[in-house]
């Protein structure tokens, strides 16, 4: 059976990898040229960490894991006002089972652990309800099965299901992440600001000559266009001149290659299935990065729906929907539990193994 995944992030290259071990055909397409560079760090934790020790990618994660010492807090004069050495927001404790790791070094090792057919450069411009997909580049084929893994604004949702206004909920914040020289000499280090309505975060791990830089501010629900990078930088520019090293920072941020910003937003739908349509991933649950959960759903979502359309049946997207609906309104909950502050380690732990996978 032919099975067309759109998207090759995360969800996309870990169901691609699931599909083919039990029989399938799997061709993913991704928008863009190649496979993308930078983001920010993601975690692993709970069920997550059994589907990927599964896949046999565990140890090279491990390897490739974030190695920060510590994090601390400054004012917008950049003096320290907070310090620790044994967590960070981003990552939690550092006694914990769950893995960091940077979404790019994340996509690498699951794309090196999949054979599947990928199309850079391409996406489907249509959906036919027989499965016909007709491609940007004007390739025509047809499938079994259309899996969207195509990320909080799904091209295969919007397709299958309707627009995106229809499922997105906006949790009051933008974020922008991008790469610049790191001019601070961070040293396996991550620094948070606050100013006003602005803030952000600095982190710099493998590499001593770069850091990561995460940008953001609260607003209400603004109208631009996800694919202008230019518009972007300049809503960064507009909200985001009063924090720490502002100058230096938005200097960096229209030099980098690898901006990326949206809005923090869940999705929230009654099914992600329909007729030959599935979603996974952010395109069909998205909990945000508020609730740090977003790559253990979709890991955990793509092994759940592969193992359920390997067994067959007509109810193989019954199964896969009652399966998931609890953990992920589990993990959607962290993002409301204590806003400003994060879930409770408790909280995260709980929702992370909320799930039995057999």
């Amino acid at each position: 059976m032919k099975v067309l995944v759109s998207g090759a992030s995360i969800g996309g290259p870990a169901l691609a990898y699931w599909l083919e071990r039990n029989g399938f055909d799997v061709t993913v397409v991704e928008r863009a040229p190649a496979p993308r560079k930078g983001g920010q760090a993601v975690d692993i934790r709970g069920a997550a960490l059994t589907v990927v020790e599964r896949m046999g990618v565990l140890e090279r994660i491990r390897e490739l894991r974030t190695t920060m010492r510590g994090m601390s807090m400054v004012d917008a004069e950049g003096n320290e006002i907070m310090r620790s050495e044994e967590e960070t927001l981003s990552g939690g404790r550092f006694d914990s089972p769950d893995i960091e790791i940077m979404r790019d070094d994340l996509n690498r090792v699951l794309l090196d652990a999949s054979t599947a057919r990928y199309l850079y450069g391409d996406s489907i411009a249509t959906l036919g309800e027989d499965g016909e997909v007709t491609f940007e580049s004007g390739l025509r084929e047809r499938y079994d099965y259309v899996i969207g893994a195509d990320g909080l604004h799904s091209n295969v949702r919007r397709l299958a299901f309707g627009p995106e206004e229809q499922y997105l909920h906006h949790l009051g914040t933008y974020v922008s992440i991008y790469t610049a020289g790191n001019f601070l000499g961070l040293d396996h280090w991550q620094t948070w600001f606050n100013a006003g309505e602005a803030g952000g975060a600095l982190f710099s791990d493998r590499d001593p000559n770069e850091m990561r830089v995460n940008l953001g501010f609260r607003s209400d629900v603004i109208d631009y266009d996800y694919r202008d990078v230019e518009q972007q930088k300049r809503l960064i520019q507009e909200r985001c001149t009063e924090v720490w090293e502002a100058d230096r920072l938005l200097e960096a941020m229209w030099k980098a290659d690898d901006f990326y910003f949206d809005s923090m937003a869940q999705v929230k739908m009654e099914r992600w299935t329909k007729g030959r349509v599935a979603l996974v991933g952010d395109a069909g649950y998205c909990a945000s990065p508020l609730s740090g959960q977003g790559t253990s759903l979709a890991l955990v979502g793509a092994y759940v729906l592969a193992q359920e359309l390997g067994a067959g049946g007509a109810d193989a997207f019954d199964r896969y929907e009652e399966r998931m609906r609890p953990f992920v309104a589990a993990n959607q909950a962290l993002a409301h539990e204590n806003p400003g502050q994060g879930a409770s380690p408790e909280s995260v732990q709980r929702a992370a193994n909320s799930i039995t996978l057999t």
